[in-house]
């Protein structure tokens, strides 16, 4: 897909992802699980997301087929990232209650250019913390009550996630 701005021609990848805004009941109350990024030599910034990542990588760094759009990903191929970057990003595992929604958004990746970006997102249910912990692509979580959880995210997009979640449930 290409842009076409003042004579340039800017080329944009569709990426595909899919994550999950994870939920659980603590004395009577519902939290909300968000992380925080950790800082790398490319993404310098953290920041406060939900966990979410492509559908599918070939050698863990570029966009599979699903992920790319070659292969139209089904719907058990896009609960099983969610439920794989949840646990990869939050160190949880979860089961799925029902589907949120897909938001889209667009972002300038240093070596891969423009990309408009796709992420279907699920409401799930906290089982029990897996014995790893969270991966490298995080620095921390945290369990926070709805309203603060939507106060600490970053991102806009990801803040309307939150709000449909909380009315799904």
């Amino acid at each position: 897909m290409g842009n076409n701005t003042q004579g340039k021609t800017i080329l944009i990848t569709r990426e595909f992802s899919s994550g999950g805004v994870v939920f659980k009941k603590d004395n009577g109350k519902i939290l909300w699980l968000i992380r925080k990024t950790a800082a790398s030599e490319l993404y310098p910034e953290t920041h406060w997301m939900l966990a979410k990542g492509r559908i599918d990588d070939i050698d863990g760094d570029l966009p599979g087929p699903m992920a790319s759009g070659k292969i139209k990903a089904n719907e058990e191929s896009l609960q099983k990232a969610a439920l794989r970057e949840v646990g990869e990003e939050t160190g949880v595992e979860a089961k799925i209650v029902k589907k949120i929604e897909t938001i889209m958004y667009s972002f300038t990746d240093t070596v891969r250019g423009k990309i408009l970006k796709f992420v279907t997102f699920f409401l799930m249910e906290y089982i029990k913390d897996k014995p790893e912990g969270f991966d490298w692509e995080t620095s921390e979580i945290a369990w926070l009550p709805f309203d603060e959880a939507l106060e600490t995210l970053s991102f806009r997009g990801e803040k309307s996630v939150l709000k449909k979640a909380k009315e799904l449930l």
